[in-house]
């Protein structure tokens, strides 16, 4: 069968720059997904996207579906004849919707059925035919933000200025918002021209002679290589950002490297401002010399050649200069400002109108701060640590620096509280109280920091949770996902046995009580949520998942230690058995309703056997930190279990017999649940 290659790039004005490879990848998936769908064979599929341009390229598309022979069950052969033996309505009205006729009937029998059967055949489609629907695919595509320009209906990123559709040489016919489809796409804006695409394998070599490099990987090489250059030329350090290095990479079709100097006195400023500046404000990467010092100079990435390089140097230092020096005003004026005096103006900012001002959420801090660090037993002069950097913690939200780049609230906390003479133990942790601040960043290291970050983003969501702001679909204002997952990144990190249940009591003992007794079961949901979440990323089984978050210890590091050591036993011969061993206890304990055992009541060697073996594991239990040797207590249980179960009947018809039997079944239970819900566990 014949192949043609096939094209379609969507020619938009300037998509912002964390959204270009998302949309790239969305488009290339639901392109991919409809081919397969439509039974089209194709071979590679390449992917190319710039500011102005969406492109998926597919090699060797089949031109024209598959016929397909394939046999079509109707309806049972008593229903498809009537009592004259005559073909029925409902044998007449299958046949033709198979597009078959009553000749075509044959019986097969299935389950000892016999059914009507034809043979069917499908022809298979054109592509050209086919192809006419990835207008659908196009305008379906989503994304975060959409807007609408001209009299046009549709919702898209940005405006849509051209499309290119071409399966081979052929157009493929098609309108969009006013864009018709055609051959021809656009070079760089000031460099190039539009330029026509004879072929769909032509379209990357086409676009280079108009300078666009429409290959997002080649055109990140390419800048990467010219800092790498600038490096080599000039002695250089340009530490390289991945997540800057990504997004200057989609805001330009055809990057030039080149320098700019700033002053030597801004070097006077604390590196993490200069960073910002230079990175979140102008996207330029930072120089620093071979002792990791930052030096007066920045790299910026041009979207053109390599013409006037110097008047556009001197375009970018101007406005670096002019940043600096609100930086370095703003630096001087914060000094003039003591800690304490900032912490007063606290009070008269709102964090949330339900929950008062930050001076009002820092004493929340402080309180919370202080019982957490006596629950961790930390020594005293660390808890005295804890205290100071808890009431300071959010002093700087108040300083000219972090009111204008509010992406160094705890850093400059950190550097404004060194120099006004606090402890180094005080003064990182006002960095630290805010991390994790997102997914792939760290957790505190400090007991001080991790405690202090702890009481503060527990209070905030339980704090929201108290007055019904809680998360809903992919409704999350506040962030409390983000902050639920950094509490669950400090507990494990520190190894604190801290139960979620004892965090939200502390914490929500400081709002009203009514409000408190609706929150904890939302809280307690909402965490387990969080941690499920985490335990799908380590790779656990989902119902192992379910079993440890089932249980009725609520401890972060344990249930992720009893998840892991069931993930690990659940290879070995023995499991299946072990579990449905524990299982059953679990299961017959539902229909206790007592339970104090009377051992006067036993009645065979079997339930003293039984009840000496769960009064000598839960002793031992005890005395067990290590999941793996719980779980090997648990396991032991197994043979008692069984022989107790062949030989003793629970559900007496003596009532007194049967409620002791059942109280021993729920004490049993109960210790196996301390471990996991073992009768959720699916075994084979």
């Amino acid at each position: 069968m014949s192949k043609k290659d096939l094209l379609l790039e969507i020619g938009l004005e300037e998509v912002p720059a964390h959204y270009v490879t998302p949309a790239m990848n969305q488009f290339a998936e639901k392109l991919t997904k409809w081919l397969e769908e439509k039974q089209l064979s194709h071979g590679e599929v390449r992917t190319y996207a710039t500011p102005r341009r969406l492109a998926v390229l597919v090699k060797d598309v089949f031109e024209k579906q598959p016929d397909i022979e394939e046999e079509a069950k109707g309806p049972a052969k008593k229903i498809a004849l009537d009592e004259n033996g005559n073909w029925s309505k409902a044998a007449i009205g299958f046949i033709k919707g198979q597009g078959a006729s009553v000749e075509d009937i044959y019986f097969k029998e299935i389950n000892g059925v016999e059914y009507v059967h034809v043979q069917k055949f499908v022809k298979g489609q054109e592509a050209k035919d086919l192809l006419l629907q990835t207008r659908e695919l196009i305008t379906g595509l989503t994304f975060p933000k959409n807007m609408r320009w001209g009299s046009q209906e549709l919702r898209y990123i940005r405006p849509i200025k051209w499309i290119v559709a071409l399966f081979g040489q052929d157009v493929i016919p098609f309108e969009i918002a006013g864009a018709k489809t055609d051959s021809f796409t656009y070079g760089h804006r000031f460099l190039g021209n539009k330029v026509e695409i004879a072929s769909p394998s032509l379209y990357e070599a086409a676009l280079l002679e108009q300078f666009v490099i429409a290959d997002p990987v080649k055109r990140k090489e390419a800048i990467s290589q010219q800092l790498v250059d600038l490096e080599n030329e000039k002695n250089w350090v340009i530490p390289v950002d991945e997540e800057l290095l990504e997004e200057v990479n989609n805001l330009v079709e055809y990057p030039t490297a080149l320098y700019g100097t700033f002053e030597q006195e801004y070097l006077s400023l604390p590196d993490e401002v200069l960073v910002t500046t230079m990175k979140e404000h102008q996207r330029y990467f930072p120089v620093r010399n071979n002792e990791g010092q930052l030096q007066p100079f920045f790299v910026t990435v041009r979207n053109g050649d390599q013409n006037h390089l110097e008047n556009v140097a001197r375009g970018n230092e101007k406005v670096l200069r002019a940043r600096l020096s609100d930086a370095n005003f703003f630096y001087q004026e914060d000094q003039k400002l003591k800690i304490e005096d900032a912490v007063k103006k606290l009070d008269k900012i709102v964090f949330h109108e339900e929950l008062g001002t930050l001076g009002e959420k820092v004493n929340r801090i402080v309180n919370l701060s202080k019982q957490l660090a006596d629950m961790v037993q930390l020594q005293n002069d660390e808890k005295e640590n804890v205290e100071r950097a808890a009431s300071i913690c959010k002093f700087d939200l108040v300083t000219h620096m972090v009111y204008e780049f509010p992406e160094l609230q705890g850093k400059i906390g950190e550097k404004y509280a060194r120099l006004s003479g606090e402890k180094e133990e005080v003064s990182v942790a006002i960095n630290e109280h805010y991390m994790p601040r997102h997914a792939e960043d760290a957790a505190p290291e400090s007991n001080v920091g991790a405690i202090v970050a702890l009481a503060d983003k527990l209070d905030t969501i339980v704090g929201f949770f108290a007055i019904g702001k809680i998360p809903t679909g992919s409704q999350d204002p506040y962030a409390l996902r983000r902050q639920a997952s950094g509490i669950l990144q400090i507990l494990l990190s520190k190894e604190w046995t801290l139960s979620l249940s004892q965090l939200f009591e502390l914490a929500l003992s400081q709002y009203d009580d009514k409000k408190s007794k609706e929150a904890f079961g939302e809280l307690v949901s909402f965490f387990k949520l969080r941690l499920k979440y985490r335990l799908a990323e380590e790779k656990i089984r989902y119902d192992l998942n379910d079993a440890v978050l089932e249980s009725s210890v609520l401890e972060v590091n344990s249930i992720v230690a009893r998840a892991k050591v069931l993930q690990d036993v659940s290879s070995h011969t023995d499991f299946k058995e072990t579990i449905e061993a524990l299982a059953r206890v679990m299961n017959i304990a539902k229909k206790a309703t007592e339970s104090d055992i009377n051992s006067e009541l036993f009645e065979s060697d079997y339930e003293t056997a039984l009840f000496n073996a769960y009064t000598e594991t839960n002793m031992k239990i005890d005395s067990l930190n290590n999941a793996e040797d719980v779980y090997k207590a648990l396991a032991s249980l197994k043979p008692v279990i069984n022989e107790y179960f062949d030989h003793t009947m629970v559900m007496s018809d003596n009532e007194e017999i049967k409620r002791n039997r059942l109280a021993q079944m729920h004490k049993l239970s109960q210790l196996i649940e301390s471990f996991a819900k073992m009768n959720v566990i699916l075994v084979k």
